[in-house]
């Protein structure tokens, strides 16, 4: 008997245990359409589209929170570096 896959809608092989959740969007009419015309010339499905948008957007969130976070933590310690740096300043003018 050949072994079948299961494969999800966009031909992918299906994750045992992860079944794939079922939501509703609602967009405003022109974004609609402009979904509809990105989906037509990319080939791509309405629901591939829909996931790699997210993708794309939730990294992006994430990359801006570790950029504010090494931000934040930088301006905590500039007073400490400068210390530092003040207090290693004669080695510095040991190597000139």
């Amino acid at each position: 008997m050949a072994h079948l896959e299961r494969r999800s809608r966009e031909g992918r092989p299906a994750v045992p245990g992860s079944a794939a959740k079922r939501i509703i969007v609602e967009f405003p009419p022109a974004l609609y359409r402009t979904t509809e015309e990105a989906v037509r010339e990319w080939g791509m499905t309405r629901s591939a589209l829909v996931r790699s948008a997210v993708e794309r957007y939730v990294k992006e969130l994430k990359r801006q929170r570790l950029e504010r976070e090494l931000a934040e933590g930088y301006a905590a310690n500039a007073a400490l570096d400068r210390q530092i740096c003040g207090d290693f300043s004669h080695v510095d003018a040991e190597n000139i």
